[in-house]
This record gives C-alpha cells, sequence and structure tokens, in this order.
C-alpha cells in the first residue's frame, strides 16, 4: 500500500518542484500534473504529484495522517482532526 501526502508547492521548475509536508522540504517530480504554481497543494506519491489538489482537501488529508501517527503512539484524542466529519449530520 502506498500513501500520499498533501504538499505545499515552494517553487516550481520545469517538470519539478520544491515542495513542503510539515516543514519537510523536497524536490518533487512534476511531470505527470504538469505546470505547478508556488502556493498550490500536490498529493505526492514517491517523491511524484500525482494530482493537484485544493487547499481544503490537503489540510483533510494532514489531519488524518496526523491522526494516524497519534494513533499508533497510542493516543486517543484525535476527534479535533476530523471536525469536518464529526460536524456532519447522518444521511
Amino acid at each position: 500500500m502506498c500513501v500520499g501526502l498533501p504538499m505545499k508547492v515552494l517553487e516550481a521548475g520545469f517538470g519539478q518542484a520544491l515542495c513542503d509536508y510539515r516543514g519537510e522540504q523536497r524536490t518533487i517530480d512534476t511531470i505527470l500534473v504538469g505546470n505547478v504554481e508556488p502556493g498550490q497543494w500536490v498529493m505526492v506519491f514517491i517523491n511524484a504529484a500525482r494530482e493537484i489538489i485544493s487547499e481544503d482537501d490537503a489540510l483533510k488529508s494532514l489531519n488524518a495522517l496526523i491522526a494516524l501517527e497519534k494513533v499508533m503512539q497510542g493516543e486517543t484524542d484525535i476527534d479535533h482532526l476530523f471536525a469536518d466529519l464529526i460536524a456532519k449530520e447522518a444521511t
């Protein structure tokens, strides 16, 4: 299984971009998504951007990954990381 990381584009060049994931900067291949601009968010798998995503979707994904880390450390206070889901009414 491969987990994608939402990363924010800091600088963009031909076929690559410098991106940030929670304070860690990496050079990412952007050939599959085309030109990206600083400030955009991309979903990254194995150092390659696979999709340009909205900031809202990026933050939801980041919160889910943070929640997973917390659960793996034995923490159970993660509801605040899923506020968008908890606030929804069941349909």
